[in-house]
């Protein structure tokens, strides 16, 4: 069965019938109450937080957010980001709370760093995998999303994201490059094996002591069937193929450790990290 972003971009489908449709729906709003549950069940906040809603649509799982009760750590504040201006629009007409941002999350998270206490996409970020042209990519737009979402975060902050991969690769595809921006990360299969499987990337950003684990993803989802830990922080520990300080590799990574820190950094090129000539 064809899929809508496997053909158009996520603004372009959503117009102005889809985005009435799609939160009218009473199935929708069900399954997206559902999984919003499920994905604060997983950030597991003790008390009311900041939270940026990522393809936050119509505002469904936003609502969630605001009316979730102070025994389970609410109600909480949130803001949203969509490309649809007329998902945006509906969202308006139903006065949610949260305060909206009209964003190509492919293009990067626009906020200044550690502004969030913790992030929720549900079935968004499976649109990053398909680019809508060949000058752009979709590791460049999944790499921009994670290092942006990364640097937006607080130390110690998580994230959960619900999506729906079209197969292995393009799963693949999304939780490395969630790993290579710098996050701890889990992967989480509910009703597997069914039509109906769900998959929950949780993350972590390092450096908060979240339970005591120190944000280590693998403290987080302790315990629960079905999950694959994806936690750069405790890979390559033996020492092996280091990178060589100066080196194109070095220098690379050097610039993705900045940008997670917000700073803005030269674009990397075939002349990066290349030796000069010795000039007489």
């Amino acid at each position: 069965m064809s899929r809508p972003e496997d053909t158009l971009s996520a603004d372009v489908h959503y117009n102005d019938s889809e985005a009435r449709k799609y939160t009218t729906s009473s199935r929708i709003q069900n399954i997206q109450a559902s999984m919003t549950n499920r994905a604060l069940e997983l950030l597991d906040l003790s008390s009311p937080s900041l939270i940026l809603d990522v393809g936050c649509g119509s505002g469904l799982s936003g609502e969630i957010l605001s009316s979730t009760p102070p025994d389970e750590g609410g109600p909480h504040v949130w803001i949203g980001m969509d490309v649809s201006a007329s998902m945006l629009d509906v969202a308006l007409q139903r006065d949610v709370e949260g305060d909206l941002l009209l964003a190509d999350i492919g293009q990067g998270v626009p906020f200044r760093a550690g502004t969030f206490d913790a992030a929720i996409s549900i079935s968004a970020i499976q649109w990053l995998c398909n680019a809508e042209s060949s000058d752009v990519s979709p590791q460049g737009r999944l790499s921009r999303f994670f290092n942006g979402l990364y640097a937006s975060l607080k130390r110690g902050g998580r994230a959960v994201c619900q999506f729906y991969p079209k197969n292995d690769e393009q799963k693949k595809m999304i939780t490395g490059a969630a790993v290579k921006a710098g996050f701890g990360a889990g992967l989480l299969e509910d009703d597997p094996e069914t039509k109906n499987v769900k998959f929950y990337l949780v993350l972590t950003v390092g450096g908060g002591n979240l339970d005591g684990n120190g944000g280590d993803i693998t403290g987080v989802v302790r315990g629960l069937d079905g999950v694959d830990v994806l936690d750069s922080m405790h890979s390559n520990k033996s020492g092996k193929g280091e990178i060589k300080k100066g080196s194109k590799a070095w220098i690379v990574k050097k610039k993705e450790q900045m940008e997670r820190k917000g700073k803005v950094v030269k674009a990397t090129s075939k002349y990066t990290g290349r030796k000069r000539r010795v000039a007489f």
